[in-house]
């Protein structure tokens, strides 16, 4: 079998190496135009503030892909023939597969606005984003963060540490209001005013202004102009349908669609990661997942059905983490960021604002927990997966809390307290 795979992120080299394990004597080439190399793109903010070097991000040295025989092209496919099984490469060389697996990822999305065409206003989604980033923030003075999710938070951050003032424009009325609840959302809000980082929520993007072809400024949705000399849009990403675009045989949607298998439209087609849409995700799923370690996991479980082995794809319990400033979160099943009926919680906040705890949980379902946020306090992954995959009882998770605990020093000090007050809200929530 020659398998071609494009892309060289996390969901491509996973795929690489499993079928490599599964198949040694298969061939297999891997394909992009983003790098000549893997590397780590969850690690690209650290390398722009200074605590890792760009060597520092590649997981493997320069010897792994010979030793295990794996042919990196570093090139654009510019066209796709699934009736040839053949691609056009921007080179001008032509590549033929037996298998083919569209691992393309995402880019940044835009919303057409005036003037985001000018020099110094960009995403951060690859490392040729961040070479980008570097040379365009070099010596300026202030900065625009367009967006208050994940990235946005990590321009925030990467900026501030360069002594770049920064203003970000946020449309929701608190930080990622769609994602997480208003207590959660205010510890956050509370390590951005620690570090001044100037927050403008209920506030969007109207136009961007330029001198000379480069950045000089915003103006917002309220008609205020805000002086500054880059704008980074942390508007969320988009599945790359770039080489899809070029082939009548694959549908897609949004992303590229797929079935259980990962299998695309076209025979012995496939696509996992962040292009990749499930035609009927499963219950509680969403149909285009772009997360790293759901990328990994489409990439691992996609090679077992190249290898003549097939494997549905089923993500299991949501997961995600992320560091804003020094506050650390997690979250693990389904944590909404407004109540719904027939689902509870309890909610344990620290004085100090640096730590909390929210569990979820269904008093119809014989009280099964469905999720929880953890903020400043470091959980375990897989207690809390074996907890919610067996829909256990919010009592028997209390009781058990401590084997989720990842710092014995932190729980030794508050776990009394934060089972004190979960336990005086069940006995409110019953009475």
């Amino acid at each position: 079998m020659h398998l071609v795979i494009i892309g060289n992120g996390i969901t491509g080299v996973s795929c690489a190496l499993t079928v490599r394990r599964l198949q040694p004597e298969a061939r297999i080439t891997l394909v992009s135009d983003e790098t000549p190399h893997h590397y780590s793109r969850t690690a690209l903010m650290y390398v722009y503030m200074g605590h890792l070097r760009p060597q520092d991000i590649k997981p493997y040295d320069d010897w792994f892909w010979p030793e295990n025989r794996l042919e990196l092209v570093y090139t654009t496919a510019t066209a796709l023939d699934t009736d040839r099984k053949a691609l056009s490469l921007s080179n001008g060389q032509h590549l033929s597969y037996d298998k083919l697996l569209l691992a393309t990822g995402s880019v940044s999305r835009t919303y057409g606005w005036p003037g985001q065409e000018l020099v110094g206003v960009q995403g951060l989604y690859s490392l040729p984003d961040l070479e980008q980033m570097h040379r365009h923030t070099h010596g300026i003075a202030r900065a625009v963060v367009v967006g208050g999710g994940l990235i946005g938070i990590e321009l925030a951050e990467m900026l501030h540490s360069r002594g770049i003032a920064v203003t970000v424009l946020v449309r929701d009325d608190r930080y990622w209001g769609s994602v997480l609840p208003a207590a959660e959302a205010a510890l956050i809000d509370q390590q951005l005013r620690e570090h001044h980082i100037d927050v403008r929520y209920g506030t969007g993007l109207a136009e961007i202004l330029g001198t000379d072809g480069h950045v000089r400024a915003v103006r917002t949705s309220h008609g205020e102009e805000i002086e500054c000399q880059w704008v980074g849009l942390a508007t969320g990403v988009t599945p790359n349908l770039d080489l899809a675009a070029s082939c009548a045989t694959l549908e897609t949607d949004r992303g590229i669609l797929v079935d259980d298998y990962l299998q695309t439209s076209a025979p012995d087609v496939y696509a996992a990661g962040d292009c990749a849409q499930h035609r009927q995700p499963a219950a509680g799923e969403v149909p285009i997942e772009q997360l790293w370690y759901t990328g990994r996991m489409q990439g691992a479980t996609v090679a077992h059905t190249l290898c003549g082995l097939p494997t549905r794809y089923r993500r299991g319990p949501w997961f995600n983490s992320a560091k804003f400033f020094h506050l650390e979160y997690q979250t693990y099943g389904r944590v909404p960021a407004e109540p719904e009926p027939g689902e509870s919680a309890c909610y344990w906040q620290h004085p100090n604002g640096r730590h909390a705890l929210r569990i979820t949980f269904r008093p119809a379902q014989n009280n099964a927990v469905t999720g929880v946020n953890a903020m400043g306090i470091r959980q375990r992954h897989e207690v809390w997966e074996a907890w919610l995959r067996a829909e256990t009882p919010v009592q028997q998770v209390l009781a058990q809390l401590g084997k989720a605990n990842f710092d014995p020093e932190f729980f030794r000090r508050h776990e009394p307290d934060m089972l004190r007050s979960f336990k005086q809200q069940l006995v409110a929530a019953y009475t």
